[in-house]
């Protein structure tokens, strides 16, 4: 079903949780761990711009997060890696809506300027591949990084990552990739929302220390590391994830008043 520019499905009833996948996926890749939300609350899993059935793939992360405030409305937001990021800039410029904040591998950008400019370089050689080799090519290759080796074919989702079309996923990467993310680090403080940052053991080091720092700048922050999981935790380990999401939901009630984040 399209939703404010942003198709979406929702299933089940009770507090909404608003679920976002990272980059080369859809909404389709939540569906495992939806239909288990399902009996206790609504879940709502998103395309992300560029992505799946959505429009806007020129929106940058701002604007994408216009979007899915628009879209989600009061909600618990659900990001991994891209769809973190996207999440971290709705929790910053629309406060309102952002009951409680689930990050997976996510950063709230590069602070550091030579190090975002290198990366703005890596993002448009990516997205300037994408459209040269295709979708097929694309995928197989970035699901080959070993940040995805935890990964099975069952669980890659590759079949629905095949689906999307290489000048919306370079778009994504011109308009919304680390390269071009501004530096949320600062912004951090005022998010006041209760947050848990889920990590998974064997990632790299980098999503290690950026949870740490994140936990360390955040009022209300849990970091959990979820054994036996890479990059990709509510993927590689469901029930595990699963069990730390539930339980930390049923400790952590939406905010009476959401995170007093101003816009950036």
């Amino acid at each position: 079903m399209p939703a404010d520019g942003l198709a979406a499905d929702i299933t089940g009833s009770g507090p909404r949780l608003v679920l976002v996948h990272g980059f080369t996926q859809t909404r389709r890749s939540w569906a495992p761990l939806a239909q288990r939300l399902a009996d206790r609350y609504e879940v709502m899993s998103v395309d992300a711009p560029g992505h799946g059935e959505s429009a806007s793939a020129d929106a940058d992360l701002e604007t994408g997060a216009a979007l899915l405030a628009a879209a989600g409305g009061p909600a618990t937001y659900v990001g991994y890696s891209m769809g973190g990021r996207l999440c971290l800039h709705v929790a910053v410029g629309h406060p309102e809506v952002v009951q409680r904040l689930v990050l997976i591998g996510a950063s709230p950008g590069l602070d550091d300027e030579s190090t975002r400019r290198e990366r703005r370089r890596n993002d448009e050689r990516l997205a300037d591949h994408v459209e040269h080799v295709g979708t097929e090519v694309f995928v197989d290759e970035w699901l080959s990084r070993p940040m995805f080796a935890g990964l099975t074919p069952a669980t890659a989702g590759r079949q629905h990552r095949l689906r999307n079309d290489p000048a919306r996923l370079a778009a994504s990467l011109r308009h919304a990739g680390t390269g071009v993310q501004q530096s949320l680090w600062g912004d951090l403080a005022h998010i006041t929302c209760p947050v848990l940052l889920l990590v998974g053991a064997g990632d790299d080091d980098t999503f290690h220390l950026v949870a740490a720092r994140m936990a360390a700048a955040l009022p209300d922050a849990t970091q959990v590391t979820i054994p036996g999981a890479g990059h990709s935790v509510h993927l590689e380990r469901p029930e595990a994830t699963l069990d730390v999401l539930t339980r930390w939901l049923a400790d952590h009630p939406p905010s009476a008043s959401p995170t007093d984040a101003a816009s950036p």
